[in-house]
C-alpha cells in the first residue's frame, strides 16, 4: 500500500447489493467494484463469497483462495477486533500481492478477538515467494485499519467511489506511512 496507493488509477463501477468490494491489487486499484450477496452471510459463506470475486481478478480458481483463507481462519480468527477482520494467505502461483476490500451492510460474526461482529474486510494473498513483503502489506493494511477516523469514514460512506477515494486518500497513506 504507503506511496502505491497513490498511484491507483482506472475505472470504478457499482452493483446494486449490499456491500462493496473494492478490486484486488496490492495497490488497490479499483479496476472494478462488486457486491457480495446475501442478507447474514456466516464467515465460511463470505470468505467463499470473497475467494470468488478476488479468483476472477487473479485467475486463480476460488477454491484454492478459498481453502487458502479456511486453512489459515483454523490457526486463529483473522478478526483483529473493533468489527475488522484481514484474512490472509499465501498462494504459490500468483505472481504479487493482492489485496480486496469489503464493507458489509451487515455485520457477521468472524469469531474475533474482541468477540464484536465483523463490517469490514481486507482480503491479503500474496505468493509464497513474498516473505517481508506479505508482512509489510499485513502490517500497513493493519495500520490503516485501526485508524480510528479511516475506520469511521469507511462505515459512513454510501458508493464505492467514496470507499475508494477513502482508501486512497493522501491522508491515509500519509498516516500508514508515518506508523512505519
Amino acid at each position: 500500500l504507503g506511496a502505491e496507493v497513490n498511484n491507483a488509477a482506472s475505472r470504478i463501477y457499482a452493483v446494486e447489493g449490499q456491500c462493496f468490494v473494492l478490486a484486488p491489487s496490492a495497490t488497490v486499484s479499483p479496476e472494478t467494484v462488486a457486491m457480495l450477496c446475501g442478507d447474514d452471510p456466516m464467515k465460511k459463506q463470505l470468505l467463499l463469497e470473497l475467494a470468488q470475486a478476488m479468483a476472477s481478478r487473479v485467475a486463480i480458481d476460488h477454491r484454492v483462495i478459498f481453502e487458502t483463507l479456511l486453512t489459515r481462519e483454523k490457526l486463529g480468527s483473522t478478526g483483529i477486533g473493533q468489527g475488522i477482520a484481514i484474512p490472509h494467505g499465501k498462494v504459490p502461483t500468483l505472481n504479487r500481492v493482492y489485496g480486496l476490500f469489503a464493507r458489509l451492510a451487515t455485520p457477521i460474526d468472524f469469531e474475533s478477538v474482541d468477540g464484536q461482529p465483523v463490517d469490514l474486510v481486507f482480503v491479503l494473498l500474496a505468493p509464497d515467494h513474498a516473505g517481508a513483503d506479505h508482512l509489510k502489506a499485513l502490517a500497513k493494511i493493519s495500520r490503516l485499519l485501526r485508524d480510528p477516523v479511516m475506520v469511521q469514514k469507511l462505515r459512513g460512506t454510501e458508493s464505492a467511489e467514496s470507499l475508494y477515494a477513502i482508501l486512497t486518500e493522501p491522508a491515509a497513506t500519509a498516516s500508514s506511512a508515518t506508523a512505519a
